[in-house]
């Protein structure tokens, strides 16, 4: 098993998620920490079996353990550009999708509980720009 991510590191996913080859002393500057930290932490990253490789991949992504979801969302106004930015902050939406229809993006989830699960929610939610959501939780895949 695997520690939870904290703060640095969930944003740390996050960058690497957006450049899985961006320096450390890149990565380190846009964290504000040192070389050091950034390197230790994707170290621990790699040892604990949450990162599992450099395209990024997370462990949650390789298997269908934990809790996953689709989320849908309802943007206000032109929001689209920054609620998709603001989505690839967060490690756990592993996927977002614009489309048509009632609803203006759909979100894959990944988390490790239900806690977690009901953490990313509220973060979503208060992101500047949602207007509605809806979730469905992921049960059994048959394909």
């Amino acid at each position: 098993m695997h520690d939870l991510p904290d703060d640095l590191d969930r944003r740390l996913l996050a960058l690497l998620r957006e450049d899985g080859r961006a320096s450390t002393a890149a990565l380190a500057e846009r964290l504000k920490v040192s070389r050091g930290t950034v390197q230790n932490r994707i170290d621990r990253l790699q040892r604990s079996g949450l990162l599992v490789g450099f395209t990024i991949k997370l462990r949650n992504e390789l298997d269908n353990s934990g809790i996953r979801a689709i989320t849908m969302i309802e943007l206000r106004g032109g929001a689209s550009d920054a609620v998709i930015a603001a989505l690839r902050q967060i490690p756990e939406a592993v996927r977002v999708h614009t489309t048509n229809g009632r609803w203006d993006l759909v979100v894959e989830i990944h988390t490790a509980t239900l806690g977690e699960f009901d953490r990313v929610l509220r973060e979503l939610r208060a992101i500047k720009g949602v207007a509605n959501s809806e979730s469905n939780l992921l049960l059994a895949a048959y394909k």
